[in-house]
């Protein structure tokens, strides 16, 4: 038995009901009683399990009310708790006290599904803005989408530090950089940094209320766009989301070559990531020769999979594109020029000792801190956690390759960077043993249709970090529930704790080295 249903059970006993029509082959599933879902978040925070993502659904298609659920973690094992509200009664226990996640993702669930966390310390809206009406819910079945939302008088009360010299500084939303939409509200003494409240939201595009209105095949699409850096483990997730609903096999060859695509991903944007780095500490050449790199392997995407970013070549049942022996010889070439020539810049980062005094003890995220908020991908191996879904939760073909997961203590934006270089690395070691080991065969197996009123998930280790599909099937095998976690929807919160004591000008070289979503996270 696993460790986390072993906790489920012997806090909550025959009370929790592990159903077999959700129960997927990969993680356990259980339902529990309203009052009893803070005593499972205890019994998961005793395990010391992480809170992966917890959201709502709204279920009246199948006669019932509103389902909230917890995903929890603990090494390779996944854990949905699930608690059903009625639908005159949306109201639960939060678990905010327990996790510290749950205070953005409750005050979500609040704002786009109506369902109150009884017990939370701030219920200002999350992702839905002010100024929207208060009864309107985007995420129940009863909102048309269509529909041109109402404005109304509203304003969103920050945060405020008081005292004796204490200033505001508002940043953002529009930034002078060509980057996406955040506001930033700092309270300081001087330069030195108090606190950051984030406010995020700015590109909330409906994404998961559009997928109800997609078929499955349809969908897959979608998920490439939710984080358009991130096209192709967005895609993956929901793929392998699908999958597990349907039962489908995928070809070994096509499994490959996902894997692939998504090494490369992670290449290009790590390359890119560095780069952007060193150019906030001012040293912009590092940017220029990473960004040269990066574009090289861009064009060569472009060339051997029609399209830069590898964007709608993974769909569900397998991959929409495939490599010859030429296109593995043109990779293989270019994975050792990449090599040689990144190393090489390596050794100027390391050697340049005004780069090194700008992000060496900068934007520290202790190794507790992260652990406290879930953290993942690069920001938890950056500050102490050995957290990757290639290795504690391997699909094929990583259950048959071996992945050196990079991990540092210092937790400081050189460590993020470092975290960075080191994966590269790594990335290209992958794809060479990749096309050196890739199976004969086809590329595609019928992906199907799942039954009425199942669920899938998936995890898959973006570059950022792990991504988080839940998907749920309605009373006539349409979509009736697509939930996305990207890795930036808990790697915020680490943000806001990073900066405090640094002075502002830091502030870009700290968001940088994080460099969440907020196209991922604004769904």
């Amino acid at each position: 038995m696993s460790i986390l249903k072993n906790a489920i059970l012997s806090a909550i006993g025959t009370d929790a009901t592990f159903e077999g029509r959700n129960c997927l082959a990969s993680i356990d599933f259980c339902i529990v009683p309203r009052g009893k879902f803070a005593d499972a978040a205890r019994a998961m925070k005793k395990t010391n399990a992480l809170l992966v993502a917890e959201w709502s659904a709204d279920e009246s298609p199948f006669g019932r009310g509103f389902g909230v659920f917890a995903c929890y973690r603990w090494g390779a094992e996944y854990l949905i708790v699930k608690i059903e509200l009625p639908y005159d009664d949306p109201i639960f226990a939060s678990i905010t006290d327990e996790f510290l996640p749950a205070y953005r993702f409750e005050r979500q669930i609040r704002s786009l599904m109506g369902i109150v966390p009884v017990g939370h310390p701030d219920l200002r809206p999350w992702i839905k803005f002010e100024d929207w009406p208060e009864d309107a819910y985007p995420l129940r079945k009863t909102f048309k989408a269509s529909q041109t939302m109402p404005r109304v008088p509203g304003v969103y009360k920050f945060v405020r530090a008081e005292g004796e010299g204490v200033y505001e500084i508002p940043v953002g939303p529009v930034h002078a950089g060509i980057i996406e939409p955040g506001h930033f509200r700092f309270q300081a003494v001087g330069e030195d940094i108090l606190t950051l409240e984030e406010r995020l939201g700015y590109v909330h595009k409906g994404i998961e209320k559009r997928f109800e209105s997609f078929s499955w095949e349809e969908a897959s699409r979608l998920a490439g766009r939710v984080s358009g850096d991130t096209t192709v483990a967005h895609s993956l997730a929901y793929c392998m989301g699908l999958e597990s609903m349907t039962g489908c096999v995928v070809p070994e060859r096509a499994n490959w070559l996902r894997a692939l695509f998504l090494e490369r991903e992670r290449i290009a944007n790590h390359l890119g990531d560095i780069g952007a780095i060193c150019n906030d500490a001012a040293f912009a050449f590092m940017l220029y020769q990473c960004s040269r790199l990066k574009e090289s392997m861009l064009r060569i995407n472009h060339t051997l999979f029609g399209h830069r970013y590898i964007m709608d070549r993974i769909i569900p049942g397998g991959v929409a594109a495939d490599i010859d022996e030429d296109g593995k010889e043109v990779m293989l070439s270019e994975m050792k020029k990449l090599l040689k020539e990144f190393n090489r810049l390596v050794d100027i980062y390391e050697e340049n000792a005004s780069l090194e005094d700008r992000v060496r003890d900068t934007g520290i995220l202790i190794s507790e801190k992260a652990r406290e908020m879930c953290a993942v991908g690069i920001v938890a191996r950056a500050s102490g956690l050995n957290l990757d879904c290639r290795l504690q939760h391997p699909f094929p073909p990583y259950d048959r390759l071996r992945v050196n997961v990079p991990v540092l203590i210092s937790g400081d934006v050189h460590a993020r960077a470092w975290v960075r270089i080191e994966e590269i690395r790594e990335s290209v070691r992958i794809i060479r043993e990749i096309l050196n080991t890739i199976p004969s065969g086809g590329i595609t197996a019928e992906a199907g249709i799942p039954a009425p009123d199942t669920s899938g998930f998936s995890a898959v280790e973006g570059w950022r970090g792990e991504i988080v599909y839940w998907l749920q099937s309605g009373p006539k095998s349409e979509i009736n529930r697509c939930m996305v976690r990207d890795p930036s929807g808990v790697n915020w919160l680490g943000l806001e704790q990073a900066v405090l004591g640094n002075i502002v000008p830091d502030f870009p070289l700290c968001n940088k080295s994080f460099n969440q979503s907020y196209s991922g996270h604004d769904l």
